[in-house]
C-alpha cells in the first residue's frame, strides 16, 4: 500500500441512507466502503450488491463476522461483489482455512477481525501463516463503551506480522493519526463519520490526519485524560434524553423541576437525608462537598424548606455544580436572580429548624430514583438523571452516540426535506402482528 488506506463503516440499517452517507465519504476521501454487520442482517447481500454497482472504483468490505460455514459465507459475499470478506479470528482453524480457498476460488481477499481473541498478538501470527490478506486489530462498541482502546495492543499485533494491519475502535483524527504512525495501513471508522451532520468533511479531517502521519512520520502524542475528566466532558455534551436513551429508556427523577430555565448540571452526587423542614445536614453538605459535586437531598415531606439563599450563595463560592431537592425551597426569587441551578420539588416562603436528623451520603431514593454517594447526576431542563458510577463512562459514551445519531438525522431533516419516520423506515420495522 502506497499510503494508509481510509475503510468507512457504513453501520446503518437503512440501504438507502448508507449510499447516500457512503458518497458523502468518498468526497472526502474515503477508500474503501465497509458494508457493515447490522446493515448485512438488515438489507442481506442486496446491500453489497447495491453498494458494488453504485461505487465500483471503490473496495466492498463485507463484514460478515464469519465464525462457521467460511466459505458458503465468502462465496455468497464474494459473489455479491465483496472484494474483501472480514470473517472472525475466533473460529476454527477449519473455518478459516475453507474461508481462504473461498476467496482464492471466487477473486476477493480475506480479513480476520481478532475481536474478543484472548490472545490477538499470538492468533494473528498463526492467521498470517494460514494465509488471511489483512488482520484487524478491532475494539468492538460494546468494549469501547467500557473503556478499552485498540492503541493498548496494536504495536504488539503490528511488529509481529508482515501483512497489512486493520484497526478499528472508536477513532477520531487525533487517535487515526497514531494508529497510522505505529504502522496500521488500514483506519477504519465508523459513527465518527457516519454520523456525522458533515460526513464529507469529518471524512477529510481523518483523511488528512493519517496522510500527515504517514508523510511526516509524525510522532503522535495521546494524552488520555483521566476517566472522571473524560466522564465530565462527554456528558456536559449530551442531554437527559440521550442519557434516558442510553440506558433503555430509563426514567428520570419525579416531580422534581429547574428553578432557573436554561441550566445544565453534571457532577457526582453528595447524597443527604433529612426531615422535611430539617435544613442542618443540607447546609452542612455543602462543607463536605467539593467543587464540581452536586448536592442530592431527600425530604421526607415538603411543607417547609430546607434550602434557601445563603445555602445558594455558600455553593457558589465552593464551586458545588447544583442542588438536587426532593422537599421543599425558598428565597426563590434570589435564587433566580443569582442564577444558579437549583431543581426542587415545590416552592414555599417558610423555612423549618436546623434539628440535624438524617445522613450525608448514605443511599437516598429521591423523585423516585435510586441516589447512591458518587453517583453522577445530570440535569437539565427536560429533567434530573442519575448515572450509576459502575456504568458512568459506559453510558456517557453511549449517550454520545445516540447524540451524534440525532445529529444525523436532523440533518437530513432540515437539509433534504425527509420526515422522520422517512428516514428510520418506521413502517418496515414496525413489530409484525
Amino acid at each position: 500500500m502506497d499510503k494508509p488506506v481510509l475503510q468507512v463503516a457504513l453501520d446503518l440499517l437503512e440501504l438507502k441512507r448508507a449510499v447516500e452517507i457512503a458518497g458523502e465519504a468518498i468526497a472526502g476521501g474515503a477508500d474503501w466502503l465497509e458494508v457493515g454487520t447490522p446493515l448485512i442482517k438488515s438489507e442481506g447481500m442486496n446491500a453489497i450488491r447495491t453498494l458494488k454497482k453504485t461505487y465500483r472504483d471503490h473496495k466492498i468490505v463485507a463484514d460478515m463476522k464469519t465464525i462457521d460455514t467460511g466459505a458458503v459465507e465468502v462465496e455468497m459475499a464474494a459473489k455479491s461483489g465483496a472484494d474483501v470478506v472480514i470473517i472472525l479470528a475466533m473460529g476454527a482453524d477449519s473455518t478459516i482455512a475453507e474461508a481462504i480457498r473461498a476467496a482464492r476460488k471466487y477473486g476477493c481477499e480475506v480479513m480476520a477481525d481478532l475481536i474478543n481473541s484472548p490472545d490477538p498478538v499470538t492468533r494473528a501470527k498463526e492467521l498470517k501463516k494460514m494465509g488471511v490478506d489483512y488482520v484487524n486489530v478491532h475494539v468492538g462498541i460494546d468494549q469501547q463503551m467500557v473503556g478499552v482502546d485498540p492503541l493498548d495492543v496494536l504495536s504488539k499485533v503490528v511488529e509481529e506480522v508482515n501483512i497489512p494491519v486493520a484497526v478499528a475502535g472508536g477513532l477520531d483524527a487525533e487517535k487515526a493519526a497514531m494508529c497510522v504512525e505505529i504502522g496500521a495501513r488500514i483506519v477504519v471508522v465508523g459513527s465518527n463519520i457516519v454520523k456525522s451532520r458533515n460526513v464529507a468533511e469529518s471524512a477529510k479531517k481523518i483523511r488528512d490526519a493519517i496522510d500527515r502521519a504517514y508523510r511526516e512520520g509524525i510522532k503522535a502524542e495521546l494524552r488520555r485524560k483521566s476517566i472522571e475528566d473524560e466522564i465530565r466532558e462527554i456528558l456536559m455534551k449530551v442531554s437527559t434524553p440521550n442519557i434516558s436513551d442510553a440506558m433503555h429508556r430509563a426514567k428520570a427523577m419525579r416531580d422534581v423541576y429547574p428553578l432557573v430555565k436554561g441550566k445544565k448540571v453534571v457532577g457526582k452526587a453528595v447524597t443527604v437525608l433529612t426531615m422535611d423542614g430539617d435544613w442542618a445536614k443540607t447546609v452542612e453538605a455543602i462543607d463536605v462537598a467539593g467543587k464540581g459535586d452536586v448536592i442530592v437531598v431527600k425530604c421526607s415531606g415538603d411543607e417547609a424548606a430546607v434550602w434557601g439563599e445563603l445555602a445558594t450563595r455558600s455553593c457558589i463560592i465552593k464551586g458545588i455544580e447544583g442542588v438536587i431537592i426532593d422537599g421543599a425551597v425558598r428565597d426563590v426569587d434570589d435564587i433566580r436572580a443569582l442564577g444558579y441551578p437549583v431543581f426542587a420539588k415545590r416552592e414555599v416562603p417558610n423555612a423549618g429548624e436546623p434539628k440535624g436528623f438524617g445522613e450525608i451520603n448514605v443511599k437516598i431514593v429521591c423523585g423516585g430514583v435510586e441516589v447512591n454517594p458518587g453517583d453522577w447526576i445530570v440535569a437539565d431542563d427536560n429533567g434530573v438523571m442519575v448515572i450509576p458510577k459502575q456504568r458512568a463512562y459506559e453510558v456517557a459514551k453511549r449517550a454520545l452516540e445516540v447524540k451524534k445519531h440525532e445529529d444525523r438525522i436532523r440533518g437530513e431533516i432540515e437539509e433534504k426535506g425527509r420526515t422522520l419516520a422517512e428516514i428510520v423506515e418506521l413502517y418496515k420495522w414496525e413489530k409484525v402482528r
